[in-house]
């Protein structure tokens, strides 16, 4: 519903897709913004983001397990930003209420970085660099090209290729 009316959505309606009543949802939110704020927090949780990367099996090859952290990753900051974006494109002004700060934005992307080097330490010997290195290298690729200078939008499975085996063609040196 925020995504969808942004900052105009009205209580009525979000209580019904809730399928309860308005005065509940004034029960647990002392006002509207409480509510978009709650809304934001929500939408920025990264549990169940952390968790499906934590799922993927280690015996599938680095490109596909890469491939499948970062298109979870991906779709979690999609979710963020739309929820986001439609609160601010609406005027609402608190925005941030909800969101986290400094402090818990660097324990989210540690933590993003360790379960990607979790991913990645199968093929520890593989590596150039150590296996958190390797994590937080890949971890700036990917988030460098979520918002491309110049309009060119690599799929994830081009991010991950490029990453792994680098600007040249393969068999060039």
């Amino acid at each position: 519903m925020v995504c969808e009316f942004g900052a105009a959505v009205t209580t009525a309606k979000i209580a019904r897709a809730a399928g309860i009543g308005e005065a509940t949802v004034f029960r647990a939110f002392v006002d509207k913004d409480e509510l978009l704020a709650a809304c934001v927090a929500e939408a920025v949780r990264a549990d169940h983001v952390f968790a499906e990367v934590a799922a993927i099996p280690l015996d599938q090859p680095l490109a596909a397990r890469l491939v499948q952290a970062v298109d979870a990753m991906r779709a979690h900051l999609t979710r963020v930003a739309s929820v986001v974006g439609a609160l601010q494109t609406s005027g609402h002004r608190e925005t941030r209420r909800g969101a986290p700060g400094g402090r818990q934005e660097m324990l989210m992307l540690s933590r993003s970085r360790d379960l990607l080097a979790d991913l990645m330490e199968p093929e520890r010997d593989s590596l150039r660099l150590p296996v958190r290195q390797s994590a937080a290298l890949f971890l700036s690729v990917v988030f460098a090209m979520a918002r491309p200078a110049d309009g060119f939008a690599p799929t994830t499975a081009e991010t991950v290729d490029f990453f792994l085996y680098g600007a040249l063609a393969r068999g060039e040196e």
